[in-house]
């Protein structure tokens, strides 16, 4: 027994000391293809693949301090040294310089692995029956792999990182996301892609906000040139540089027609997208075409409580506004802080401070048309979340406009604007215009390679170790031996588990929490918040006493997810962050038990406050407004389409001040953006009274319309106070539905506007506009249409609902 330890111990010392990485260049380097069983090794620095025309290289490239991304990029480097990059597999989860490998398995499925992890972090997810499939480099820039039958099984052009090349076509399934800096590649917060209504956007998004400035939302799609009615999503640019999209976005670059020439469109990490030529001779790109010829109306330039203004000399500078100062001086997107301590919420303690030809667009909490400066004032006093006020004379209405804002983001500065921003500030605050220190140009000091060193070391003298181990266990019999053994291998498992969880937790940016730690959190799930299909939900506080909600999922309806599963999930949804969406801080994936730990909100659901007298008309209104921009995120403007498919007043959380954020997203499906048909939804889900009726129908293609109509029966239930169904009705049944209760009360009111106060429920505290509620009433209506392509889309409920003018 102890000579059969002492053989199996040398094995794997030697397995340590030389690890079996099967390589390409192992055998001969196949600079043009890579076959079934082979892989290309980031060690390896003769390990990659080129284009036969010898202008692009596939290959593993470094991204920072042991981190390596398998990319794309153009042979020849430019005139300062650095290389072109046109395509990353894993930009956001870079791999260690040792036993990384890209391996293409006999299945026909491309993988990548990060050194000894087990879960690949990138995949093509692709099968090749007939075992011949190779992967190949062509001469426009595009790897793809390719089976003996001709059959194209997945190619890089299909999903593009930010970059898009010659005939490379932006379709209706994919993006463009820019990178995080010059210098950084991983995903940035700008996106091209089209939107729902066909129309090619420029959006920006981050952890707390989203928003599209391009075409410029001032107007409608049609009246900047766009056509929303197309019936076809493709945009491209030919090598001539001429582009076309189906959406009438059309442009030639400044040197279209030379050729030949090196192109390449871009969404730059400043927010612009731009065409490039290359100029082969000087050894640089030069720009041909641009979206935005202003960069301070790109959203997001400057971050929060700052304004951005363009410099003739040197572009675009960003600036805190008065009396506040940069949080992070080598990154604008951080935005500024007050100097100052907020005053209490009252009418007295707060003075306005005037800015000239300042704007911070969006983030509008009113929209007062034909108002007073004196009473946009008083408006802004008597809220305490409002930040400000922008107060300007519309020439083409005639009159003034007063919007108070909640949130002061995308701030701009110039003369050539018509409006004033005026900022509420404490009466301890000084008037003054002249004390904002931070003033720095867009490009901060942020040169040189960068600095991305993962926390995980391989270079281990593994040699000396064993040897020590070997001598050590020569000495050791009988009962010793079997507790080296059981050491061993505890020790192995202990370090691949506490090196996986790490490599996990950079994954996804979620922690792992333990169960015993939420148990104990939450005082053996004593304190039950809510329960739903999913699971129930409980009050706990963590050991760093922030207090959280802590779902644990039921096991069943988990259908039995493993850790890995679980994580594909929630890191997916840790991209998708929104100020009304529920925000996830982890998970617990140990054993039998799945648990998700969310943020907790004071105020529990939107049921259970409907009968309190603590929501007023005010209230509700922007309980709509808010949680419809939460669904508009969710389906136009995240990476992913998510459908949430059980939109109703429990789903719905309120916090402290009332303000709302859709909860049990995370239990929803994930669809490919505009995918109008998923086969794994084979049974109707969400809940009864609030389902479409196209959940009922085999044939009809399940789209984000359903959502939609359950947020049309939510709103009517907020107004009238009455429950969607009763124990007998079905969703999907006309009879007994609220919507078709409402719709009676109208058409016997024959054209009077008596049938609003038949509807209201009239228990609710506070006053109300006919007009708006007539209007807020309509508008749910529309949203409960019988056929989904009645539907509008959730951005077009915030626009109508955006417009709805409250009571003053």
């Amino acid at each position: 027994m102890t000579l059969s330890f002492l053989l199996s111990l040398i094995v794997l010392i030697f397995t340590y000391q030389t690890p079996l990485i099967i390589s390409s260049s192992s055998f001969s380097s196949p600079p043009f293809a890579l076959k079934l069983g082979l892989s290309l090794t980031v060690e390896k620095k003769d390990d990659f693949l080129i284009s036969q025309n010898r202008l692009y290289t596939a290959g593993f490239y470094s991204v920072g301090v042991n981190a390596y991304c398998f990319s794309i990029w153009l042979t020849k480097p430019l005139s300062d040294g650095s290389q072109t990059i046109v395509w990353m597999a894993n930009r956001d989860l870079p791999v260690n310089g040792k036993f990384s490998k890209l391996s293409l398995l006999k299945t026909g499925n491309l993988i990548l692995r990060d050194a000894y992890q087990r879960v690949p972090i990138w995949s093509t997810s692709t099968r090749d029956t007939t075992q011949t499939a190779l992967l190949r480099l062509n001469n426009s820039g595009n790897l793809f792999l390719l089976n003996r039958d001709g059959k194209v099984l997945w190619q890089s052009f299909d999903s593009p990182t930010d970059t898009l090349l010659p005939n490379q076509p932006l379709t209706k399934l994919v993006s463009l996301v820019s990178s995080r800096s010059s210098t950084n590649h991983s995903s940035g917060f700008f996106k091209l892609f089209f939107d729902n209504d066909n129309v090619v956007r420029l959006v920006y998004s981050d952890s707390k906000l989203t928003g599209i400035y391009w075409p410029d939302p001032e107007f409608r799609a049609w009246e900047s040139g766009r056509n929303i009615y197309g019936s076809r999503r493709i945009a491209t640019m030919d090598s001539s540089g001429h582009f076309i999209s189906t959406d009438d976005l059309l442009f030639n670059t400044s040197d279209a027609g030379d050729e030949p020439l090196l192109r390449r469109l871009t969404m730059d990490f400043d927010g612009n997208f731009r065409a490039y030529s290359l100029d082969e001779s000087r050894g640089i790109w030069q720009v041909t075409w641009q979206a935005m010829s202003e960069g301070c109306k790109i959203h997001g330039s400057c971050g929060e409580n700052s304004t951005c203004s363009n410099d003739p000399i040197y572009g675009r500078k960003c600036s805190c506004i008065p009396n506040h100062r940069m949080i992070n001086h080598t990154d604008w997107s951080y935005g500024c802080e007050p100097e100052f301590k907020p005053a209490s919420c009252g009418n007295s303690e707060y003075n306005f401070l005037h800015l000239p030809h300042s704007d911070f667009w969006g983030y509008d909490s009113r929209y007062m048309p034909n108002t007073t400066l004196s009473t946009c004032k008083k408006e802004c006093l008597k809220s305490c979340s409002c930040k400000g006020f922008q107060f300007k004379y519309d020439w083409s209405k005639g009159f003034t406009i007063c919007y108070p804002k909640f949130l002061l983001v995308n701030g701009l500065r110039s003369t050539n604007f018509n409006g004033s921003m005026y900022l509420k500030v404490p009466k301890s605050v000084p008037l003054s215009l002249n004390n904002s220190r931070d003033v720095q140009g867009f490009n901060l000091n942020c040169s040189g390679k960068p600095t991305i060193q993962l926390d995980r070391v391989y270079d281990i003298n593994r040699q000396k170790d064993a040897i020590k181990f070997l001598m050590l266990t020569a000495y050791v019999f009988g009962a010793l031996e079997l507790i080296c053994i059981s050491s061993f291998f505890y020790g192995t498992r202990s370090r691949s588990i506490t090196r996986e969880q790490g490599y996990y937790q950079a994954a996804t940016g979620f922690k792992q929490f333990r169960y015993a730690e939420l148990k104990k959190a939450s005082k053996n799930f004593k304190e039950e918040i809510g329960r739903g299909g999913g699971g129930i939900v409980y009050k706990g506080v963590l050991s760093d006493n922030r207090v959280v909600a802590i779902k644990r999922l039921n096991y069943e309806s988990s259908n039995r997810r493993g850790e890995a599963e679980l994580l594909a999930e929630i890191s997916t949804l840790g991209r998708l962050n929104h100020m009304n969406l529920i925000e996830i801080y982890g998970y617990c994936a140990e054993s039998k038990h799945r648990l998700l730990v969310y943020e907790y909100m004071e105020n529990g659901s939107l049921s259970q406050n409907l009968q309190s007298n603590k929501l007023d008309w005010d209230k509700r209104l922007d309980i709509a407004l808010d949680t419809a921009k939460g669904l508009a995120y969710l389906h136009e403007e995240c990476l992913e389409w998510i459908l949430h498919c059980d939109v109703k007043p429990q789903n719905i959380l309120l916090d402290r001040d009332y303000k709302p954020k859709v909860a049990d997203f995370g239990l929803s499906k994930l669809l490919d953006r505009n995918d109008t048909r998923d086969l794994e939804f084979t049974r109707a889900c969400g809940t009864r009274g609030y389902m479409a009726p196209e959940w009922l129908f085999v044939n009809l293609p399940i789209t984000s319309k359903v959502d939609v109509f359950s947020y049309g029966v939510v709103i009517l239930e907020m107004i009238t106070g009455r429950r969607p169904t009763g124990a007998n009705q079905s969703g999907g049944s006309s009879e007994g539905r609220l919507d078709s209760w409402v719709r009676e009360k109208i058409a016997a009111a024959g054209g009077k506007n008596d049938w609003i106060q038949e509807v209201v429920d009239s228990t609710v505290d506070g006053n109300y506009n006919m007009s708006t509620m007539g209007t807020l009433i309509k508008v749910a209506l529309r949203c409960c249409e019988e056929y989904k392509d009645a539907r509008p889309t959730m951005s077009q409920v915030v626009d109508m609902l955006l417009h709805v003018e409250k009571d003053d």
